[in-house]
């Protein structure tokens, strides 16, 4: 715009550039255009129409063919370092950052859901986005010690199947998760964790859902403004066992986030999954930053605390090191 590249605010995929009166140029969404809005209608991505797509932090010019699809190259034999994850993480919550999780079922029926917790209690959720289900068996397993009626040595109880019902309706006669909770009928877990620390969390429905929960949204585009009002604060995002939500999210996610003296980074993005299905399909869908971890959640979130707990202890014993993290 006159002679100088502009950065839009709040980037996301599939979307348009908006220009603003004073200047400012914004991304959103086709639904929330307006009549009489600018819109950049280029089709070119290398700058000849003045739309440059940059997928790094490199001068213009550079790297033109960056930005393409089905290209990633993920595999579970690739090793993972899980030293430098918890490094990140723990970073993050030092300069104050915002880690989005996003989270599927299958952390709680693997027995994560105490890590999960830990994480919140400990400071490095900035906000959880999740389904119904997710809220749902976390709280069966606080209220009866079950995840869909199995027990957490993975064997079937009797009745077990209507569990799940009877934990959603004590929460809808309770109102809602946070009164639950102050009720005394949620003791601990993942969602007990959000509400005692005052994690922002997002539940959103599917046609699948049973209830569901008070707290989940059901309109998909609310629930998608209310996923997006976390991911424009990101500034780290990880992506654990959940397909649909995970590439929801990163398509709403920028690619890179500023920096306090005004540079910017890549975001950190971490998908995990038992298959290499999810995380190449986040990558393919255009979440280029994306590092794809191939095992299950479970695994993930056991070693991943560890490494954040011995990175701080590590840190503890050295009198030169940073200062200890506040814990929330």
């Amino acid at each position: 715009m006159n002679g100088a590249w502009h950065a839009p605010r709040e980037p996301r995929m599939d979307s348009g550039l908006v220009l603003h009166p004073d200047g400012t140029i914004w991304v959103r969404e086709g639904r929330q255009l307006k009549k009489g809005d600018l819109v950049a209608v280029g089709d070119k991505e290398d700058g000849t129409q003045g739309i440059y797509v940059q997928t790094h932090m490199v001068p213009v010019g550079a790297d033109e063919d960056a930005f393409t699809f089905m290209s990633s190259e993920v595999s579970r034999e690739k090793p993972i370092d899980y030293a430098h994850m918890a490094r990140v993480l723990i970073e993050e919550k030092e300069r104050g950052g915002y880690p989005v999780w996003v989270t599927g079922p299958a952390l709680v029926h693997s027995r994560a859901r105490s890590d999960m917790a830990w994480f919140i209690a400990n400071g490095y959720v900035g906000a959880l986005l999740a389904g119904n289900a997710v809220a749902v068996h976390d709280i069966e397993a606080s209220i009866y010690g079950t995840t869909l009626g199995m027990s957490n040595t993975g064997e079937i109880t009797q009745g077990g199947h209507g569990l799940h019902m009877r934990a959603i309706n004590m929460v809808r006669a309770a109102g809602s998760i946070a009164k639950a909770v102050d009720n005394g009928i949620i003791k601990d877990g993942i969602m007990y964790s959000c509400v005692k620390y005052n994690v922002p969390f997002v539940l959103t429905g599917s046609i699948r859902d049973d209830g569901p929960l008070p707290d989940v949204i059901t309109d998909a585009l609310e629930a998608q403004d209310a996923m997006r009002a976390h991911t424009i604060k990101a500034t780290m995002a990880l992506l654990i066992a959940t397909a649909l939500h995970a590439i929801a999210t990163g398509n709403m996610l920028p690619a890179f986030v500023a920096q306090p003296d005004g540079t910017m980074r890549e975001l950190a993005t971490i998908c995990v999954d038992s298959s290499e299905f999810v995380v190449s399909k986040l990558k393919d869908r255009g979440t280029h930053q994306a590092f794809g971890v191939v095992t299950n959640a479970q695994d993930f979130m056991h070693i991943l605390r560890l490494y954040v707990e011995r990175e701080l202890a590590t840190r503890r014993a050295t009198p030169s090191s940073a200062s200890e993290p506040v814990t929330r």
